[in-house]
């Protein structure tokens, strides 16, 4: 039978592939953003105990009350404002799918969509399979500065959504409240929704600190912000992120939420609300934590061909090899993978025209001895190349 894609050109994200080829040549993964070490025990326990006492049934739809309630405690700690956990708040499988349904409840068929390149790869598919069209705006590197003209520029009667992402994935780098001023600016009095992909708001370094849409008084009144207790708790497979937006925009997007997941594992939302009334700075100490593993890396590749860029945030590094190849990213990052036996990410696949650049997103999400690793077998590659 005829079948017709919705998505034709999309194909495996890079990610599976670069980890899927790391697997095949026996390669140490850098590459994909997920931890390497344990979780906080504490954290482990509070899931044994959850499981333990019963929680092993459907969640409320929203998200259960308890976990709903200390976001809310979070929340007014890190951006002095209060958001109401019943009508405000709702948690979701992941960031991703908050992201999703944020897009799904917004975008409708001929609107269009502002997105920044290099993007996280989930955002344009979701506003095509909403009826959208994806304008795609390019940050350039190494700077990977907004410009808020050619953003102005880029605005039409047909356009409905914004998404930025600070700290930015894959360019590392942040948006300072500048930028948010500007973005507030540009749409004002424009039918427009803002969706902030805010899942590194922890991980910011050299004493910078988290511009959020939450506590900007203009943006907030039409934003969602997408948050993820993997990136914040070391446990990205635990698949728990949230969404925060107005009480109307809320309704919107659990509209979607209710007939895409419903609602998320029980037992990890109960662990999570638990951990979070007994260690409620859990998350105080990840700038130094990652910022340490940065300089590890940076540290030790500087000189070596594979030049660190400086990382404003996330939990990666981005490295020119443009002194050792010129090479397409993606043709580099597969040597490595064969002859130094280290799995990155190019960054032209975040891109819808790639600029001329050499640059590769390395992970430092990782065990202190697993960079260690990393960073001698792409030395001894470099000294050779």
């Amino acid at each position: 039978m005829r079948f017709d894609s919705k998505l034709p050109d999309v194909g495996t994200t890079i990610f599976s592939v670069m980890s899927r080829r790391a697997l095949e040549e026996g390669a140490l993964n850098i590459g994909q953003g997920f931890p390497d070490y344990p979780v906080d025990p504490r954290l482990s326990q509070a899931l044994i105990d959850a499981v333990a006492e019963g929680h092993n049934q459907y969640a409320p739809m929203e998200g259960v009350v308890e976990l709903r309630e200390q976001i809310a405690r979070k929340l007014h700690g890190s951006y002095a404002r209060d958001f109401d956990p019943q009508t405000e708040i709702t948690v979701t499988c992941g960031a991703t799918e908050a992201l999703y349904d944020s897009i799904q409840a917004v975008v409708h068929a001929g609107d269009e969509a502002i997105i920044f390149d290099p993007a996280y790869d989930v955002y344009e598919p979701a506003i095509r399979l909403a009826g959208g069209r994806c304008v795609r705006i390019p940050l350039t590197p190494p700077a990977f500065r907004f410009d808020w003209d050619r953003v102005r520029a880029a605005l039409t009667d047909r356009t409905r959504l914004i998404v930025i992402n600070s700290p930015q994935n894959p360019s590392c780098t942040v948006a300072e409240a500048g930028d948010l001023d500007a973005l507030a600016a540009a749409i004002r009095d424009r039918p427009i929704s803002v969706l902030a992909d805010e899942v590194y708001e922890h991980v910011l370094f050299d004493g910078r600190r988290h511009a959020s849409v939450l506590a900007h008084a203009e943006l907030r009144e039409r934003s969602f912000a997408v948050f993820s207790f993997g990136k914040t708790l070391h446990a990205t497979g635990w698949r728990v992120g949230y969404c925060v937006a107005p009480a109307s925009m809320t309704r919107e997007l659990r509209k979607i939420h209710q007939f895409n997941t419903f609602s998320i594992a029980a037992p990890l939302q109960h662990a999570i609300a638990r951990y979070l009334a007994r260690c409620p700075d859990a998350w105080s100490g990840l700038s130094a934590f990652f910022q340490a593993k940065r300089d590890l890396l940076a540290n030790r590749l500087r000189g070596s061909g594979l030049e660190p860029v400086p990382a404003a945030g996330t939990y990666f590094q981005l490295v020119d090899y443009g002194a050792l190849s010129a090479a397409l990213d993606v043709d580099f990052a597969d040597r490595l993978i064969r002859q130094a036996k280290v799995a990155t990410i190019p960054l032209s696949p975040f891109y819808a025209a790639p600029p001329p650049m050499t640059l590769l997103r390395l992970c430092i999400a990782k065990r202190d001895e697993t960079l260690e690793s990393a960073a001698d077998r792409l030395c001894r590659f470099a000294a050779g190349a």
